[in-house]
């Protein structure tokens, strides 16, 4: 059994394993291209000129910037009033730039790793592997500082290093079913689960090193460490989705920034294996999801006539979470024992056809009645005018949800440039390689939420929401968030997380407001990167 101590110290593993996974392939494209030795150098630089300078996209060379600061490794100011971001060197610099070379073996792998199928182990990659573990059980080498600041940096890297080798062979395992219970409760063979036993021996040895697994001649056992982290998979498999965006960067930043988004008709995106990002967003979503049934168990318990008429959920997906909705409502709700005379009126509503398809054929399983039909977050009205002519409902008469969608909405100029506006944001954006000032995308999201607001005055827009916050608050508390891992996956795909602040306040310009007692953040503290709120007019 583990005690509150170690599961506090394995939770700061699992959030450093996640900074490693983005900040190695980061920081080694920026020391490839003499970006790092370059501001090393000044001391001090202007974005725009390093942009100029290295013919860097600017909008991804600010988003890799900012990354190193979160972690602890530059200065970065933004002034959104003069639109000025100032890179500093500072006390860790010099001594974290030298160790940067200690990524190249697993930034070579994440590259190899692109040719091969993303959760199999086949052998070439894990030839790869087997050396990076040899090199690791060495620590590369590295001869520890006396120096306290010196050594946690050697630390801090190392760490990185083994989160980049252990967080995707995690996936892998967890999406194949190697974390049953039947492996996790008993002892078992590596040919148990690989055909390449020698190959798969050697990463559970690996494992083993880590004190996940205990060893007993030619079978391991999970060790409460172990089933700590194997519990805990799903946690690694958001970011782990976007490698193939960590594979580009040499593209995104200073290449064609494009490289990734230039699909054909009908093909798989390239940014994101998708498959694995729902999988590891619904393992970390639960926590979000019982404060939404709360919300939903109050609404769908008013007397009847204070009540929306059904819920459309956009960005749909599988239909699982409308699925869960209704199964709340039926259940325990006051809604759920009129359903017969006050039937609720369902819509999924998504932008890819293949998620409609899979959403119809779920719900229709499931037995439930609702309308799936084809929906742009950037496009209320059409959703609007659908339903009004198609099905003769009116969209203000239902509940709007939605869960992680805003940020995500497609990049458009605004119509209207507030040219007072300062924002307060400290967030890096861009948009196909082009960087957007913090004001732009603080005037972008008020018109994004003007579309809508007309829409969900009366019964609200219900939203679980992702946000950054600034980088000197998460290099102050390194192993308590995740949101380097979410500034980088973000940044780099075209995604524009603000902090919560912020967020509200651009909703209220827009002629929102958060019902107050329906309002929750994650963690309840000023490190929270997840807020959920009920939007609706005054």
């Amino acid at each position: 059994m583990l005690s509150r101590d170690q599961k506090s110290q394995y939770r700061k593993d699992l959030f450093r394993h996640l900074d490693g996974l983005v900040t190695a392939p980061t920081a080694y494209t920026l020391h490839n291209h003499g970006v790092l030795k370059h501001i090393l150098a000044s001391g001090t630089a202007q974005l725009k000129d390093l942009s100029s300078q290295f013919k860097a996209n600017e909008g991804y060379l600010n988003v890799a910037l900012r990354i190193l600061a979160s972690q602890g490794w530059l200065d970065y100011t933004v002034d959104n009033q003069q639109d000025e971001i100032t890179i500093k060197t500072n006390a860790k610099s010099a001594i974290v730039f030298e160790h940067i070379v200690l990524y190249k073996d697993v930034v070579d792998l994440l590259i190899l790793s692109g040719d091969y199928h993303p959760r199999l182990f086949q052998k070439e990659p894990f030839q790869k592997l087997a050396h990076i573990f040899e090199q690791y059980k060495k620590n590369y080498g590295i001869t520890f500082s006396e120096d306290s600041t010196h050594r946690a940096i050697q630390e801090q890297i190392l760490k990185h290093i083994e989160g980049a080798i252990t967080a995707p062979s995690i996936v892998a395992l967890g999406m194949n079913g190697m974390f049953h219970k039947y492996f996790m409760e008993a002892s078992f063979r590596a040919d148990e689960f690989h055909k390449d036993t020698e190959s798969f021996s050697s990463l559970l040895d690996f494992f083993t090193h880590l004190d996940w697994f205990e060893k007993n001649k030619e079978t391991y056992k999970f060790t409460d460490k172990g089933l700590f982290f194997a519990k805990r998979a799903s946690a690694y498999g958001v970011t782990v989705s976007y490698q193939n965006t960590f594979r580009h960067l040499n593209d995104l930043l200073f290449g064609d920034p494009t490289t990734l988004w230039n699909t054909q008709a009908g093909e798989d995106e390239k940014h994101v294996d998708r498959t694995m990002n729902v999988w590891g967003s619904g393992g970390a979503h639960g926590a979000y999801f019982k404060k939404v049934d709360e919300i939903i168990e109050s609404i769908f318990n008013r007397p009847i006539h204070e009540q929306p008429r059904g819920i459309v959920d956009m960005g749909c997906g599988n239909g699982a979470y409308l699925q869960h909705l209704f199964e709340v409502i039926a259940q325990k709700t006051l809604r759920g024992t009129m359903l017969e005379d006050h039937p609720l009126f369902l819509v999924g509503a998504d932008y890819n056809q293949a998620a409609l398809k899979v959403t119809r054929a779920n719900l229709i399983s499931a037995d439930i009645w609702a309308k799936v039909i084809w929906g742009d977050i950037g496009r209320p009205d059409l959703l609007a005018k659908d339903l009004a002519e198609n099905y003769q409902i009116d969209l203000k008469d239902l509940l709007n949800v939605r869960t992680f969608l805003d940020h995500n909405r497609i990049w458009e100029d605004p119509a209207y440039i507030n040219p007072k506006r300062a924002s307060h944001s400290t967030g890096s954006y861009g948009y196909q390689g082009r960087r957007l000032n913090n004001n732009l995308v603080e005037d972008n999201l008020l018109q994004h939420l003007q579309k809508w607001s007309p829409y969900v005055q009366k019964f609200g827009l219900l939203l679980i929401e992702l946000h950054t916050i600034p980088p000197h608050l998460v290099a102050e508390n390194l192993g308590r968030t995740a949101a380097t891992a979410y500034d980088a996956t973000h940044g780099f795909s075209d995604q524009f997380i603000v902090e919560i602040p912020v967020f509200l306040k651009i909703a209220k310009e827009a002629g929102l407001f958060p019902v107050e007692k329906y309002s929750s953040k994650f963690p309840n503290s000023d490190l929270a990167t997840v807020s959920i709120n009920l939007l609706q007019g005054e």
